[in-house]
């Protein structure tokens, strides 16, 4: 299954979405997740249904946005080191955070998503991107920018 049908079928009968960028604008790829929501703030494409939200390294400071929104789904795009070729984009398994190197963040993303679950119906989904660098520099890499751009056309594909 490719990685558009697995966003798709994640999102098939969304009511609400959060997109929920995470990362550190200085560290290169590490940006990467602010860097999408920048890009999906550009479309212009935000409303009722859609919210973006740039969390930067502390996704924990906007739970009670998060839950106060009452998404029905709830994507949260980071870098991640997951043994991939720099740029690979892929849906991870909640259950494998704690295989993956997600290190700039102040609170573990999987106890992240275990407060957001509890009490809520909201299907919350993961998409990492393997970064090429996390040296600091206030862009992503040209592969990793790639991917992300990729992934912001195959979102609007699916939700407009």
């Amino acid at each position: 299954m490719t990685f558009e049908d697995q966003l798709s079928n994640f999102l098939e009968g969304f009511e609400k979405l959060i997109v929920l960028g995470v990362g550190n604008e200085l560290k290169c790829d590490d940006g990467v997740g602010p860097y999408i929501i920048k890009k999906l703030k550009e479309e212009d494409i935000e409303n009722d249904k859609l919210l973006f939200i740039d969390s930067q390294t502390v996704p924990e400071n906007f739970t009670g946005k998060i839950r106060k929104e009452n998404p029905s789904h709830l994507i949260m795009v980071d870098a991640c080191l997951m043994d991939e070729e720099p740029g690979e984009m892929k849906i991870v398994n909640r259950y494998d955070f704690a295989n993956i190197g997600i290190s700039t963040h102040s609170m573990s993303l999987s106890f992240f998503v275990k407060f957001l679950e509890k009490d809520s119906d909201i299907r919350i989904s993961f998409v990492g991107f393997e970064p090429e660098s996390m040296d600091y520099a206030d862009k992503p890499t040209e592969v990793v920018e790639k991917s992300a751009n990729d992934f912001v056309n195959i979102l609007k594909g699916i939700i407009l």
